[in-house]
């Protein structure tokens, strides 16, 4: 049985099971990205609900693991050399879970280049776009007057869409193969259309190939399991 008591986010959310991945995370598009992998590489884990109501990514032992304070963060048990080993930051994570799994990720040079570049595109361009636009088009940078704040956020987000709907042309995924670029990608692509409701502002309609590519990643048994875990509470 591995001993995990030496990382104090374990006392403020003791495992259940601590053979298991533990997950610490909130249901947002940077939190469901780790659920919906642990689902689809079928790694066991045991999700732990950091509530941003409550403030807990505050929490001393939330920041022991991820001092960024910023869902999800993971611990593994058998992590490298068998040793247990925590993690933060989505895009690290993602690549992690796929090597350990040895899915979701080529093992060719170039293969895993290519879902790097796409997975990089998400983590620098589509999340911080998306999520500033988000602030100023459905939360309190409403009350800004001066509309160039949520101008420019609408469109580069626009752009970032036209990008996206360019590549996809000729392709049922961004690398290729069902890969953790799409992983990070399309939960943004559903929080900008479904939570933000600023479809309509980013040309949505106009895209080719975007929409379709929405659904065929949501009608995926694992992607469904994982938007809800963990349970907000």
């Amino acid at each position: 049985m591995p001993d995990l008591d030496a990382f104090p986010i374990t006392r403020r959310w003791p495992p259940r099971d601590p053979r298991a991945i533990q997950l610490y995370s909130f249901p947002t598009p940077n939190g469901v990205k780790v659920s919906i992998a642990l689902e689809e590489l079928g790694l066991a884990y045991d999700a732990h609900t950091v509530s941003l109501m409550r403030n807990d990514q505050f929490d001393p032992a939330f920041l022991s693991l991820a001092p960024n304070n910023k869902i999800p963060a993971i611990l593994d048990p058998d992590g490298p050399d068998g040793q247990p080993f925590g993690l933060f930051e989505t895009g690290a994570i993602l690549v992690y879970l796929a090597d350990k799994a040895g899915a979701l990720i080529p093992e060719a040079v170039t293969g895993r280049y290519e879902v790097l570049q796409w997975l990089m595109f998400q983590m620098g361009g589509i999340g911080p776009m998306f999520g500033q636009l988000g602030f100023f088009h459905a939360f309190a940078g409403r009350e800004i007057e001066d509309p160039r704040p949520k101008e420019r956020y609408r469109a580069e987000a626009e752009r970032l869409l036209r990008v996206l709907d360019g590549r996809l042309a000729g392709r049922e995924w961004v690398a290729g193969a069902y890969s953790i670029a799409d992983i990070a990608i399309a939960p943004w692509l559903r929080t900008l259309r479904d939570f933000y409701k600023a479809a309509d502002i980013t040309g949505w309609d106009r895209l080719a190939h975007v929409p379709g590519y929405l659904e065929r990643f949501l009608a995926r048994p694992a992607v469904q399991r994982g938007l809800v875990q963990p349970p907000r509470e």
